[in-house]
């Protein structure tokens, strides 16, 4: 396919306990509709997910923070030629949200977004996975690596046991504590008068750690009238819909909705 010019550049920005090798597919599929493709993986996790798990408990991955992110994220984007659409899922629509608001992104679209800290909510599967990996009961210098059974419960139910099998042994990775504890923390809240660009909230009706509810709640909390802020929902979509089997439907759904900002 012949690339077009006035296309951008996506940034895919993962999320937590997740190897950015979730986006292989996503890439493939917006470089065939001309976009160019960043999708760095974060700090010190330029591996495959079995090596990095192999090393766990490390201790350079156990000292990341929210704050840590935001400088990595913002040097890449510097570096960039133009600002770019952010796609972030999980803790990186939460990246994206704090992105947006520093005005590096031209668009940004969350899916399945942890909210932003000064969002009053009360989840128990999110406060639960908070708890488990909280610095007040265990060192914060040893990495957290998520049980299979969390892995089934909270990112890919709904799915078959192979995939749930597959995906784990795929994709996750040791995290960090401190990363967890942050999402409390002023460094991620919103100002949600300020004027922004273009942002579309992705949700899945079958989400065990940031259902629809709190999906929505984040994207009625923005007030900007002179702003664009839109809201979806897939149905059958677990927390991990970025790999289920309509990953695509999903994808299709914002490079439509891209090509009404650009």
């Amino acid at each position: 396919m012949m690339y077009l010019s006035n296309k951008k550049t996506i940034m895919f920005i993962t999320g937590a306990f997740v190897s950015h090798a979730c986006w292989k597919e996503w890439i493939v599929f917006f470089e065939n509709k001309g976009y160019k493709i960043v999708a760095p993986p974060w700090l010190h996790k330029n591996e495959f997910a079995v090596d990095l798990r192999h090393a766990h408990p490390n201790s350079k991955i156990a000292s990341i923070q929210l704050t840590d992110l935001l400088d990595y994220y913002t040097e890449i984007i510097d570096k960039l030629p133009e600002k770019p659409i952010l796609i972030g899922h999980s803790y990186g629509g939460l990246l994206t949200q704090l992105l947006i608001q520093k005005e590096l992104g031209y668009a940004g679209i969350c899916i399945n977004s942890i909210p932003p800290s000064n969002i009053l909510y009360c989840n128990f599967s999110l406060c639960k996975i908070v708890w488990n990996t909280s610095v007040f009961f265990s060192s914060s210098s040893k990495t957290y690596l998520m049980p299979f059974k969390v892995w089934q419960q909270l990112f890919t139910n709904e799915m078959t046991f192979e995939e749930q099998k597959e995906s784990y042994e795929a994709l996750l990775i040791p995290e960090s504590k401190l990363i967890m504890r942050d999402i409390f923390t002023k460094t991620g809240k919103i100002d949600f008068k300020k004027k922004h660009d273009p942002l579309l909230f992705i949700s899945g009706s079958q989400d065990a750690l940031i259902p629809p509810s709190l999906n929505y709640s984040n994207f009625k909390k923005y007030k900007n009238l002179h702003s664009i802020t839109c809201y979806k929902e897939f149905q059958d979509s677990n927390h991990l819909s970025i790999i289920q089997k309509n990953w695509e439907t999903i994808a299709e759904f914002i490079a439509n909705w891209l090509t009404k900002i650009t």
